[in-house]
């Protein structure tokens, strides 16, 4: 085989092992969740906050993040990841970290969305001659019916994939790297595109 003319990580993340979060273990990382948004310069200013949405998790590493988006009361959004450690499969989850954003950009005020997108950076990688790009965390909401499989895609490279769970999905990707912005695509059972989405879209 030839070697690649696009040498760029490509599923670096493990896809999704355990179900959406729920009950105790829900509770517990709604608590770092919450813990996060009250740092937030405004908080007092985003009203009464709702349920955390969960995302299907990603590890890198020993490293998972469990992305969620929260809405409040006064039309606002929070979201943002919740991640931890473990030092091997099956042990307790250590070293909790919690990061999270906030917006007015919200399905509610844009209807005409057919994926509702949220990002973050989660680390660096170099290529070669030094150029820099991002790994990003993208989770989102499919809102039109029938989505199986989103995937990301980075120029012509599909880079990661995932399996559509309650109309939610996340996925983790190299950005910004040499002119090449993410792409979300979702896909019906039969591969046919059912919608897609730039990361940068206004």
């Amino acid at each position: 085989m030839a070697p690649s003319t696009r040498p760029i990580p490509q599923f670096f993340a493990e896809p999704p092992q355990e179900p959406l979060p729920y009950g105790r273990w829900g509770e517990a990382l709604g608590k770092h969740f919450v813990e996060a948004a009250e740092a937030l310069e405004d908080f007092d200013q985003l009203g009464e906050l709702g349920e955390p949405l969960w995302f299907p998790e990603r590890t890198l590493g020993r490293r998972t993040y469990v992305p969620a988006t929260v809405t409040t009361d006064r039309g606002f959004e929070l979201f943002g990841f919740v991640s931890y450690a473990r030092t091997n499969e099956g042990a307790d989850a250590t070293d909790f970290l919690a990061t999270v954003d906030c917006t007015e950009e919200t399905i509610a005020s844009n209807p005409d969305w057919s994926l509702d997108l949220s990002d973050a950076e989660i680390g660096h990688w170099r290529g070669h001659d030094g150029r820099r790009g991002q790994l990003t965390l993208v989770w989102g909401v499919a809102h039109v019916a029938g989505g199986d499989i989103a995937t990301a895609e980075l120029g012509p490279t599909v880079t990661d994939q995932c399996a559509v769970i309650d109309d939610r999905f996340t996925l983790a990707s190299l950005d910004d790297y040499t002119g090449d912005y993410v792409e979300v695509r979702l896909w019906d059972k039969k591969g046919r595109e059912l919608a897609a989405e730039s990361l940068y879209e206004e």
